[in-house]
């Protein structure tokens, strides 16, 4: 697979992941705040959309644990270490200018924490992400590097979507990016999909009726997508 060793395009994979994971966890906690205005525990759907408990006092507890706490692997604070850690192994593959703006990212996020308006110090995250991937475009000439992390951003806000019950349109649009990034892999590289997996997603995500009622073993799928062999759903 060119000159790009399987435990690179691991964490290219995870990188673009884990970045994701952590935009859209700030997104999602975002939204969360103004629910959470007349229903003080609003977040408890969230909860249940990725099979959490609900072990928090309050809903300042769920924000400050989702935020900022690093033990909490569902945390932003925790997503966004993983895409560091990922980015620093990564650096002559992404550049240094690329990781500039993960470390910028947790700059932003670690002080927000002592600000007076949480929400407010947050929103320079969004700018900072938009440039790190605007970063990965003008600074990655190898397409193989470039499309094995954009793999990972788009099954990873598809899978978050579709857990979080997003309207078909929107999980139709991302299954189809996803699909046009799967079909630029080579086919001697670890992230080329498993036909069978690919097949049951085009299936139970054809329609909305469809995914309505299949969204678990659309996950499931998802899940499998990179298998090497079959797995019985």
């Amino acid at each position: 697979m060119g000159t790009i060793s399987i435990e690179h395009s691991d964490r290219l994979y995870w990188l673009g992941r884990y970045t994701e994971r952590f935009f859209i966890t700030l997104r999602s906690l975002d939204r969360l705040y103004d629910k959470m205005i007349d229903d003080k525990y609003g977040y408890r759907e969230y909860l249940v959309n990725f099979g959490l408990n609900d072990s928090y006092t309050d809903s300042l507890d769920f924000i400050r644990s989702f935020l900022y706490d690093e033990n909490n692997p569902n945390s932003a604070a925790y997503c966004l270490e993983r895409a560091y850690d990922n980015g620093i192994v990564l650096r002559e593959e992404i550049s240094s200018k690329t990781l500039s703006f993960l470390q910028m990212a947790k700059d932003t996020l670690t002080k927000s924490q002592d600000k007076p308006n949480v929400r407010l110090s947050l929103l320079p995250l969004k700018d900072i992400l938009y440039s790190f991937w605007g970063s990965i475009n003008e600074h990655i000439y190898d397409d193989e590097i470039r499309n094995i992390i954009y793999i990972g951003k788009t099954l990873e806000r598809l899978d978050l979507y579709m857990r979080m019950r997003f309207p078909f349109a929107t999980v139709e649009k991302e299954f189809i990016r996803l699909c046009k990034n799967l079909h630029r892999v080579p086919k001697d590289t670890p992230f080329r999909y498993n036909t069978k997996y690919l097949s049951i997603l085009v299936e139970t995500l054809g329609t909305r009726e469809d995914y309505e009622k299949d969204t678990c073993k659309a996950l499931k799928s998802l899940g499998h997508l990179f298998d090497a062999e079959e797995v019985r759903v």
